[in-house]
């Protein structure tokens, strides 16, 4: 699984460049550059081409009972990559009034639609109503909206990083972060969800900041970058003022 965003669209967390501070961009690539390593790597992924340069794809080829299931779908110009399982599934498609074929690519778009058409509705509630091991990226190419979430054990991989141009990248694939980001990429924290327009949420402490904490190796140097929880650290919320222009004033904003 791969998808690229440019800088403008994904608003990837300056933090993630920290390991690279200081180096050229060697061991970065492009938009251009990593869709087509990937395509020479998996030329049986299904592809989605957006705007700007943007790209979504899908690999089948790691598909097998030793690997997590994965999907793709579009909805409504939605566009949703989930890989892992819902164990409540059930539950969850009688609660969004859905037949019994769908999958769960398909009910995570159905709860985006209810936090973006049902304003105010905070996304960390929806969110913990998905019990399982899941990571999912979706995509709403009519508002530009990128919703990105992880479960709570981090049980499904997922690692995210900044390309050479500034466009964020994330994949299940270590290595192609990797070719595609060099030392600016991390592991996207567990149990929390990440929006283009307010950043990191905590699934289960919302209204508390996710800070980025540096890593260093022996000899001090920046090696590496985590995401965690700051209790100490809370946040303001938005006032919800209904607006279903954007369904993201309804959550949180990320403070000083």
């Amino acid at each position: 699984m791969l998808a690229v965003f440019e800088k403008a669209t994904g608003n990837p967390p300056e933090e993630l460049r920290l390991p690279s501070v200081g180096l050229d961009s060697d061991g970065k690539g492009t938009r251009e550059e990593i869709l087509q390593t990937f395509r020479l790597l998996w030329p049986e992924s299904t592809f989605y081409h957006l705007s700007n340069g943007n790209f979504m794809t899908l690999s089948h080829g790691a598909q097998s009972p030793l690997h997590p299931s994965r999907s793709m779908v579009v909805m409504d110009d939605i566009f949703c990559i989930f890989i892992g399982t819902l164990v409540n599934i059930c539950e969850l498609r009688r609660h969004y009034g859905l037949s019994r074929q769908a999958t769960e690519a398909m009910l995570v778009v159905d709860a985006y639609k209810v936090l973006r058409d049902r304003a105010p509705y905070p996304p960390d509630q929806v969110i913990k109503d998905l019990e399982g091991k899941f990571a999912f990226i979706i995509f709403d190419a009519k508002s530009g909206t990128l919703f990105v979430a992880r479960d709570r054990e981090g049980s499904i991989q997922l690692k995210w990083g900044m390309a050479g141009d500034g466009s964020l990248v994330l994949s299940d694939d270590p290595n192609t972060i990797e070719k595609a980001c060099g030392k600016s990429s991390a592991s996207f924290p567990p149990g929390c969800i990440f929006m283009n327009g307010n950043g990191l949420i905590s699934i289960d402490h919302p209204l508390h900041k996710v800070k980025a904490i540096a890593c260093q190796d022996d000899d001090g140097k920046i090696c590496g970058v985590m995401f965690q929880v700051d209790l100490f650290t809370r946040l303001q919320s938005i006032p919800r003022n209904g607006s279903a222009a954007n369904w993201a004033d309804t959550a949180i904003v990320e403070g000083d």
